[in-house]
């Protein structure tokens, strides 16, 4: 039998329960023994641990990080809390798999860094989509030449996600902002997959429909250590049924079109067209070429499973996280910074932290 980590949750609601413990549950490496949620008084880590058949509901934060039984902690809390609790499992000396983003600002990410490092623990991010089947797919691709040198790309994400009271992600207080830390960030996080580091940011952000305090649409530029460019568009204000959430990715010598990769399954399509570039300028112009284009065939992964897999695998071999580490989580949160600086004050910014986790 494969080693396995024993993971115990906190904040077993929300996304944990909807689709990292059915995804945790069937990784090779991992083992789920304990749930911890403060909501209803410890009912929903009950119902969780009745749900899934986990050994034991803790009554509190600190009863979980005490467990003995207990060897790295998966975290789904608002984000709020995240480095709070980040640090408390560090000095616990259980591992971490965090889910973005990783704090509500750098200074906390900072602080929560430098914790896991002092005791010696591992620390990954949960930033899924890289580990989507197209998505590994594509980066073949790209890696293999296919496409030429990449030039442009755009990604989309968005949701119809009205005023609900108490959602942390309504209030800036409380979940560091609305669209952009909550969705764009998976989306940097991608086309970084794919084209290396970003070094510029452009972004725009409004309150367009919803009447919370946090931005429900957001728009943003990349410019890439390469040169090439993309845009970034994430929305909490249209409708799930008029969004396909597109990914587009286009080289000097072909392109990838994917459609429903980008989100929390492990389906949707994709579709290539290589070996392009080597041709005379056509002055006709004809654009009609959606032919060309032919399937791309991909295996279906469950990213949450992937992801845990790779978290324990990490912590079993005693390594570093292959992707999404703690340098990787300041990079991008400088990159969220920036945004929201340049939505600000209408300039394009720089980043400021080193990326040392960009293309793989």
């Amino acid at each position: 039998m494969a080693p396995r980590l024993k993971i115990g949750v906190l904040g077993a609601g929300g996304i944990a329960r909807r689709r990292t413990i059915p995804g945790m549950l069937r990784a090779r490496h991992c083992r789920l023994v304990a749930v911890m949620d403060p909501a209803d008084g410890g009912r929903v880590a009950a119902e969780v641990a009745a749900e899934f058949g986990v050994p034991r509901a803790c009554a509190s934060q600190g009863e979980l990080l005490a467990d003995p039984e207990v060897e790295a902690v998966y975290i789904a809390s608002p984000v709020a809390a995240h480095a709070g609790q980040i640090v408390a499992a560090a000095r616990a000396g259980k591992h971490v798999l965090c889910e973005k983003p990783l704090a509500m600002n750098l200074r906390q990410a900072r602080r929560a860094v430098a914790a896991c490092r002092r005791h010696g623990v591992v620390l990954q991010e949960g930033y899924m989509m890289t580990f989507h089947g197209a998505h590994q797919r594509a980066k073949e691709l790209i890696d293999a030449g296919r496409l030429g040198r990449i030039v442009s790309m755009r990604a989309q994400l968005s949701c119809w996600y009205p005023p609900i009271p108490g959602a942390w992600r309504q209030d800036p207080r409380t979940g560091g902002g609305g669209a952009l830390v909550d969705m764009a960030t998976h989306l940097f996080d991608l086309l970084e997959y794919f084209a290396g580091p970003i070094r510029r940011v452009a972004a725009r952000v409004g309150r367009l429909v919803h009447g919370y305090k946090s931005e429900d649409a957001s728009t943003t530029l990349l410019e890439f250590r390469s040169g090439a460019l993309a845009t970034v568009d994430c929305f909490f204000c249209i409708p799930d049924e008029a969004s396909r959430t597109r990914l587009e990715i286009y080289g000097s010598a072909g392109a990838l079109l994917a459609e429903g990769t980008i989100g929390q399954g492990s389906g949707g399509k994709l579709e290539g067209v290589f070996d392009l570039g080597a041709a005379a300028y056509d002055a006709a112009q004809s654009k009609d070429v959606a032919r060309r284009f032919r399937r791309v065939p991909f295996p279906r992964v469950n990213p949450y499973t992937a992801e845990c897999d790779a978290f324990a695998r990490a912590v079993l071999e005693n390594r570093r996280p292959p992707r999404n580490g703690p340098e990787r989580s300041l990079h991008l949160l400088d990159v969220v910074a920036r945004a929201y600086e340049s939505a600000r004050t209408g300039r394009i910014i720089a980043l400021r932290t080193p990326n040392r986790g960009g293309r793989t």
